[in-house]
């Protein structure tokens, strides 16, 4: 989380040209929306049972798991050319990079666009805290079911948006990290999510790895959105900002815990 915030802050003093991210999470790790309320949606003593990370992103959205999963940011100028002014028209942009991603892992995946009432007005007012319960705006599902989480900020004239792509998932696993009101909710909640999520290796004959998702999300973003994309490597003082970066937020019980 803090080198998609230093990357931000780059670009937008110029020092850095859009940016794309693939990475993981070690160890595994709990990242929950900027909005989010931890005494309220979070079982902490679940997170430590699992012993996995836990941080509050910069970002919007709920609850993410990020276990077995490919994570992505994209770091561009909210002034770019091809970058619409509105949110969920920039998320449809940034999006077709991962669209012809699943499509080069052999998946038949379009974007989510919540047509009724209904299905807007649950955007709104999420009934549960878990990322993956539903789609929002041009996300991407396939079979009628959500592969990818993503949230957007913007800051300093950036666009941030930063994405899980799961690989594989262990539902019991991620239920449990959440308060629920009472066991029968959240019964109903996990029923409900099987019809609403899955994990691209339950979809394919043959597992994905990290490393084979990493290479069909980086050619997928490059034709999605007719760009090239060329390695960039952080300089030492870089480096130092982002531990800089992290100390001060992203490890900081202040910024993770705060109501």
């Amino acid at each position: 989380m803090a080198l998609d915030e230093a990357l931000l802050t780059w670009h937008s003093q110029g020092k850095i040209p859009p940016t794309i991210r693939f990475y993981g999470w070690d160890p595994a790790t709990l990242s929950i929306g900027y909005f989010q309320k931890v005494e309220k949606e979070i079982n902490l003593e679940a997170v430590k049972q699992y012993n996995l990370g836990f941080v509050r992103r910069p970002t919007g959205g709920r609850g993410v798991l990020h276990d077995k999963e490919l994570t992505y940011s994209v770091i561009v100028s909210e002034e770019h050319p091809d970058m619409p002014a509105s949110v969920t028209e920039a998320y449809r942009v940034i999006s077709q990079g991962l669209l012809e991603g699943f499509r080069k892992v052999g998946l038949d995946a379009y974007f989510a666009i919540p047509k009724t009432k209904e299905e807007q007005e649950a955007l709104k007012n999420p009934r549960s805290a878990v990322c993956f319960d539903a789609p929002s705006w041009y996300e991407l599902v396939v079979e009628g079911r959500k592969v990818a989480g993503s949230a957007q900020t913007r800051q300093k004239g950036v666009i941030l948006q930063h994405g899980s792509i799961i690989l594989d998932i262990d539902e019991d696993k991620l239920f449990d990290l959440f308060l629920y009101s009472s066991d029968r909710v959240r019964e109903r909640l996990q029923r409900n999510f099987k019809n609403k999520a899955v994990a691209i290796n339950a979809l394919r004959e043959t597992p994905l790895s990290y490393e084979e998702a990493k290479i069909a999300f980086r050619d997928g973003f490059e034709k999605g959105l007719n760009i090239h994309l060329e390695e960039y490597r952080l300089t030492q003082e870089q480096t130092d900002e982002v531990e800089r970066i992290q100390k001060d937020r992203y490890e900081n019980e202040e910024w993770n815990f705060r109501r």
